[in-house]
């Protein structure tokens, strides 16, 4: 008889930030700058890599890729953030929760494997620059990307499918801005086992080996870099690689503090603003670090400002 009377959920309440009308409005002004310029910054850097030869090589179309990547992930998330904001919460219904959270795994999981590739393109750069025009062909290069975009998109699938086949037959309230995984498995009235376990199996593939990698690519590049004479050579061979060591640092940075990090003691106050790092924080980052610490782009946003100018 229990089994009958329960109730299928079929919407889930998001919450949002339950805080004063007035300061709802200011963060939805606050994230809406925070959304314009995300999508502004990584739309020009689609455009100059696109528009500008001197920025047709393999280093400048994987951070295009990072940026589209950036866009989607955003958008993802960030315009049901203002729905939320304005009206003090918002419902969604059980297909599109978990629509929004596929989208935001496999962009996150495309980007864990994307990074992975742009060190191995620093690592041959620098550590064997004689081969490196033979071996990332623009070919290599696609066919990359395409590992990337399939692995991220339909890695996760299993993830995905295990989580929506949960029964939810209790409370449909999420105290989050986002259908995120924690507060989505604490509502269910199944057991979450499986699904914990491959969180934590996939996280391996997805998470850990990448990291390795990466880890192990820099180890290389700042050993090769050491072994340069002169000083000029040394930061000219670091600056090729800075930028991307600051991404990886601040994606990773945030993903370690959300799911990693103990949340014991943490408040649900504290986990939205750690949420807010990766999905939007980091989006906009990218684009600023890429574009500030880069005199080619620089240079690029230069030239067509110049030919606008004169047009």
């Amino acid at each position: 008889m229990q089994e009958n009377n329960r109730t299928e959920v079929t919407e889930f309440l998001l919450l949002g930030f339950q805080v004063s009308r007035g300061l709802r409005l200011s963060l939805f002004c606050l994230f809406l700058v925070v959304y314009c310029l995300i999508i502004c910054g990584n739309l020009l850097i689609i455009t100059l890599v696109s528009t500008s030869k001197n920025l047709h090589t393999p280093m400048y179309f994987f951070i295009s890729q990072l940026a589209i990547s950036d866009i989607l992930l955003s958008t993802d998330i960030v315009p049901s953030l203002f729905h939320i904001l304005l009206n003090n919460g918002g419902t969604m219904t059980f297909i599109g929760c978990i629509t929004q959270f596929y989208l935001f795994c496999a962009s996150e999981g495309f980007e864990c494997f994307f990074l992975t590739v742009m060190s191995y393109d620093r690592y041959v750069a620098i550590c064997d620059p004689l081969r490196y025009s033979s071996i990332m062909t623009s070919g290599h290069c696609v066919i990359l990307t395409v590992i990337c975009w399939l692995s991220g998109s339909f890695g996760v699938l299993i993830y995905i499918i295990i989580t929506a086949k949960l029964d939810f037959c209790g409370p449909n309230i999420i105290d989050h801005f986002f259908c995120e995984i924690v507060p989505i498995l604490e509502l269910s009235c199944s057991d979450t086992f499986i699904v914990h376990l491959v969180i934590y199996l996939l996280s391996i593939p997805v998470v850990f080996i990448p990291s390795i990698i990466i880890i192990v690519s820099y180890t290389y590049i700042v050993l090769t870099i050491l072994r340069i004479p002169s000083n000029t050579g040394r930061q000219k061979a670091f600056s090729t690689c800075s930028s991307h060591l600051t991404v990886v640092s601040i994606f990773y940075g945030t993903l370690l503090s959300v799911y990693i990090v103990p949340t014991k003691g943490r408040t649900l106050t504290m986990s939205k603003i750690f949420s807010l790092l990766y999905t939007m924080f980091t989006p906009l980052a990218n684009p600023i670090i890429y574009s500030l610490r880069n005199k080619d782009i620089r240079k690029a946003v230069q030239e067509i400002l110049h030919k606008r100018l004169i047009w």
